[in-house]
């Protein structure tokens, strides 16, 4: 969105829907949608009866975050709300436009409302994660007076890059990825309707249909550009059609985008769906979450303490050769470099996934802290202190029995005042003869 001043009709005639784009636009321009009914997914929002469809339908449009990943509809409601309204709208980019810039917009808001020109200015606020605080605080007094609502677009989390003051004066909307059959509907609507490709009598093939569908990563925009790459590029053929076959449209959109920015909250959700899967023991779905990872240009060092991680905290001593074969990853990765460093990656994430799983050390370290943190302070007992230099003269070690002297290398003594168990041995893989050897120690049944 640029930063600039434009009415829209009060009436919300044909001219707000976008019917006067011009055709040489790109066809996501031309096809922006200029009835309720033409957009296509996030039933959950603008189905019949929801929050944000009612609210459009009754001009009664709150300050809000329209939030989600590129190309699924966030600016095409947001603008379709600005050719309905009987609002003054403003457009802005935040990645653009200053505090300067912003303060003009908000003081021709107030000046409208005290005018009596317009009681309500809309404000369309494009990358709003991209201002800063000082600039999310200019906002926050014309949103309470109720000078301007506003909507500001985001492809970020609204709740990580959004100060707490001005979120609690938002609707938060989250726009989804387009499931399949809405980017059918899409893609039909682009090669039907008079505004997209019908004039250039397109024919696609079911299998060049599945491909654009499946390889558009739910991204609409990226359909339409490659779907209208495909069709302007292609002769025509007999009958004056255009056909588009398979390989015509692997040609045209290529390589499926991946939806991950390292610095974004993708980065984290990745990362989130690789650990769980690998301690939820699906081998499957933890190398499908590493590849995608490492597609996108993921560290694989960083994939590599997952990993570590992992193995530690969710493997621990129901299988110890986790924590070895995830450090020979580490280290393989370091020494081998990408591609080959994926291989050892891909063994350790499938071996830590299929190993029995135990947190017992987890917990146990966990709890000691605890106890350390809050719990009674305790000494080192005399028998267990070192006894070197001049600890000897003070009675260190004295009395200290050494287990190699003892049957079964084992003998009992207080090794911690007012002992506690911190360590909890599972009935999983290895830890279940570890927890039968501590209780024959014990003398438990």
């Amino acid at each position: 969105m640029e930063g600039s001043l434009f009415e829209t009709p009060a009436d919300g005639g044909e001219e707000a829907g976008g019917e006067t784009e011009p055709r040489q636009s790109p066809l996501a321009a031309r096809l922006a949608p200029s009835t309720l009914e033409q957009f296509a997914g996030q039933e959950h929002i603008l189905a019949e009866g929801k929050l944000l469809r009612r609210a459009i339908e009754s001009d009664n449009v709150r300050s809000a975050v329209f939030y989600g990943p590129s190309g699924c509809g966030k600016t095409a409601t947001a603008r379709f709300i600005a050719s309905r309204t009987k609002a003054r709208v403003f457009e802005l980019n935040a990645v653009t436009a200053g505090v300067a810039e912003l303060k003009k917009i908000l003081e021709a808001a107030r000046a409208l409302k005290e005018s009596g020109l317009a009681p309500v200015s809309l404000l369309l606020l494009d990358e709003i994660h991209h201002f800063n605080r000082t600039q999310q605080d200019a906002l926050l007094p014309s949103v309470e007076k109720g000078d301007i609502v506003l909507i500001g677009l985001t492809t970020e989390n609204p709740y990580f890059y959004i100060n707490s003051a001005l979120l609690s004066r938002f609707l938060v909307f989250e726009f989804k990825p387009l499931e399949p059959e809405a980017l059918r509907k899409v893609l039909r609507r682009a090669l039907s309707d008079e505004k997209g490709l019908a004039a250039l009598r397109p024919a696609l093939t079911p299998e060049a249909e599945k491909y654009f569908v499946e390889n558009s990563s739910g991204d609409a925009r990226r359909l339409l550009n490659a779907i209208e790459l495909a069709v302007v590029t292609t002769p025509q053929g007999k009958g004056g059609r255009r056909h588009i076959d398979i390989g015509v449209a692997k040609e045209s959109i290529q390589r499926r985008s991946l939806r991950y920015d390292k610095s974004a909250d993708e980065h984290y959700d990745h990362a989130s769906a690789f650990i769980k899967s690998m301690r939820g023991s699906d081998p499957d779905a933890a190398v499908y979450w590493l590849a995608k990872m490492l597609e996108a240009g993921e560290d694989p060092r960083f994939l590599a303490r997952r990993i570590l991680i992992c193995a530690a905290e969710d493997v621990g001593n129901a299988n110890p050769n986790a924590l070895l074969i995830a450090q020979a990853a580490f280290s393989a990765v370091a020494s081998l470099g990408m591609p080959e460093g994926r291989i050892p990656l891909a063994q350790a994430a499938i071996y830590v996934a299929c190993s029995p799983k135990s947190n017992a050390a987890y917990l146990a370290i966990n709890e000691a802290q605890a106890e350390v943190r809050g719990g009674a302070e305790r000494a080192v007992p005399l028998h267990l202190r070192d006894a070197s230099k001049d600890g000897e003269a003070f009675g260190h070690g004295k009395g200290y029995k050494y287990p190699h002297d003892f049957d079964g290398h084992y003998v009992a003594q207080e090794y911690m005042p007012e002992p506690r168990r911190f360590y909890k041995p599972t009935e999983q893989g290895f830890e279940a003869e570890i927890a039968r050897r501590l209780r024959r120690l014990r003398g438990e049944k």
